[in-house]
C-alpha cells in the first residue's frame, strides 16, 4: 500500500455510504491522531485502539449518524496531499473549509492538528485532508 492515509479515509467513506456503525482500520500514529481530531470535532461517535498479534494494532471507529434523519455526520472526506503531489501551505494561506464549518487536517512540525489550531499557532504544513 503506497498511501495509508488515503486507505483510512476510503474505508471511512465506504462505511458511511454503506451505513455501517463500526469500521476497523489498521493503526498507525498518524491515523490515531486523525481519529482523535475526528472525535473532538464531533464527526465520529467513539473510537478504540486495539492491540493485535502483530505490533501494528487496529482502530475501531464508531460512526455517528443523526438519530432522527439517519444522515451521517461525515458528508465528505477529501484527500488533498498525496504521495504523487504534496500540498504544503504556510500559516497565512491555510484553507478554510465551507467558511469555517468544515475541518482541514494539517500535518505540521508541532504535530497533526486542525486548520484553526495551526492558524492560532502560526504554523504551516502539509494539508492531509478536508472533512465536512
Amino acid at each position: 500500500m503506497t498511501d495509508p492515509i488515503s486507505d483510512y479515509l476510503t474505508r471511512l467513506r465506504n462505511a458511511v455510504k454503506a451505513n455501517h456503525r463500526i469500521v476497523e482500520v489498521p493503526a498507525s500514529n498518524t491515523k490515531k491522531e486523525i481519529t482523535k481530531i475526528l472525535f473532538d470535532k464531533g464527526y465520529i461517535a467513539n473510537y478504540k485502539f486495539e492491540e493485535t498479534d502483530n505490533k501494528q494494532g487496529n482502530i475501531k471507529v464508531a460512526l455517528k449518524y443523526n438519530p432522527v434523519t439517519k444522515l451521517p455526520a461525515i458528508t465528505r472526506l477529501k484527500r488533498v496531499s498525496r504521495p504523487g503531489l504534496r500540498k504544503y501551505v504556510s500559516h497565512d494561506r491555510l484553507p478554510r473549509i465551507i467558511n469555517g464549518l468544515g475541518v482541514a487536517i494539517i500535518s505540521t512540525s508541532k504535530g497533526i492538528m486542525t486548520d484553526k489550531e495551526a492558524r492560532q499557532l502560526h504554523v504551516g504544513g502539509e494539508v492531509l485532508c478536508y472533512i465536512y
